[in-house]
């Protein structure tokens, strides 16, 4: 079962406009499988197998030259050292449009290689989960609050859809996956426990101004490692970070946040919440349904490839 994606036609479109493109977004948001569907006829190279990523990070350039353009590079945050090569390439030909087509879901080191290598040439997009208005168009339907209880409770990852998948299940193998093979890779935590922890209780306070010392209080770690933690989380498109509305451009930076996560389904499972009798009788159900709405928004922005100018106001 094929879930049709509202992006669908700003990849198309960028990838005919500029020489590179990369499709950025949390894992199993379906990067790999639009891509596929999209460019079917292209040539695609997955540097999750380790020695492509090997040989990407070591040997750039005769790994560029021995696949050729266009090409699909899938998970390219496995060898960001791929990105001067790929500018080199590029340049040698630079008015010719598709030729790198890559996914990543590892948004701070990503971004650093392209501001670095590829500023100008490259086309950025961000996937999320699915929208409820993709679900309501795949299944044809007009949603009811019954219904859209339980979209926010199952999330938005394809996969739980499209492979009629547990997704209390899914989530449990989720959490597994990505603190194994992202957090622990990067930031080399030790302590798993902790970091299990940090999420559920960030979980609960979604859809609140969010306070870093607060937190760190709680878990009994510092302020300076929760800081790096919300920067995963949020760099990997867990999490999203709202900022306050003033007319003074610094206080909008220096003040405090709301934090929101990006698919409810996670944050369901975070919070043990296991059906949509669970959810409607829960007292953060106020809460999650703004979350929920932000989600919605920044989907329909994100889809669009327009920037998410988005504040909160606090009277």
């Amino acid at each position: 079962m094929w879930i049709k994606r509202d992006i669908s036609a700003l990849i198309q479109k960028m990838s005919e406009e500029r020489p590179a493109l990369l499709l950025t977004g949390a894992r199993q948001t379906g990067k790999s499988s639009l891509l596929n569907h999209l460019f079917p006829d292209l040539p695609y190279q997955s540097l999750d197998v380790p020695l492509a990523a090997k040989q990407a990070s070591e040997s750039g350039q005769f790994f560029l030259e021995s696949h050729g353009t266009p090409l699909i590079i899938d998970k390219i945050q496995y060898a960001p050292e791929l990105f001067r090569h790929i500018k080199i390439h590029i340049d040698q030909n630079r008015q010719l449009t598709g030729q790198y087509i890559m996914t990543g879901s590892q948004k701070f080191s990503l971004m650093k290689g392209v501001s670095e290598s590829l500023a100008g040439r490259v086309a950025i997009l961000n996937l999320h989960s699915l929208s409820t208005r993709e679900l309501a168009n795949h299944f044809k339907i007009t949603p009811d609050a019954g219904q859209i209880l339980e979209w926010m409770m199952k999330g938005g990852y394809p996969e739980v859809y499209e492979r009629n998948l547990d997704h209390t299940r899914f989530f449990a193998d989720y959490i597994a996956t990505y603190i194994e093979r992202d957090v622990r890779q990067l930031l080399n935590i030790r302590h798993i426990r902790e970091f299990d922890q940090f999420m559920r209780l960030l979980a609960i306070r979604s859809g609140q101004i969010f306070s870093m010392s607060r937190i760190a209080t709680e878990i009994g770690v510092s302020t300076h490692t929760i800081k790096s933690w919300i920067s995963v989380l949020e760099a990997s498109n867990i999490i999203y970070l709202l900022r306050p509305y003033y007319q003074n451009f610094g206080k909008r930076i220096i003040k405090s946040p709301k934090l929101y996560f990006l698919d409810t389904g996670l944050l369901c499972y975070l919070t043990n919440i296991q059906t949509t009798e669970n959810l409607a009788q829960n007292p953060l159900l106020g809460a999650f349904f703004e979350t929920c709405a932000l989600g919605q928004l920044l989907r329909s922005l994100h889809n669009q490839g327009l920037a998410d100018e988005i504040y909160y106001f606090r009277d």
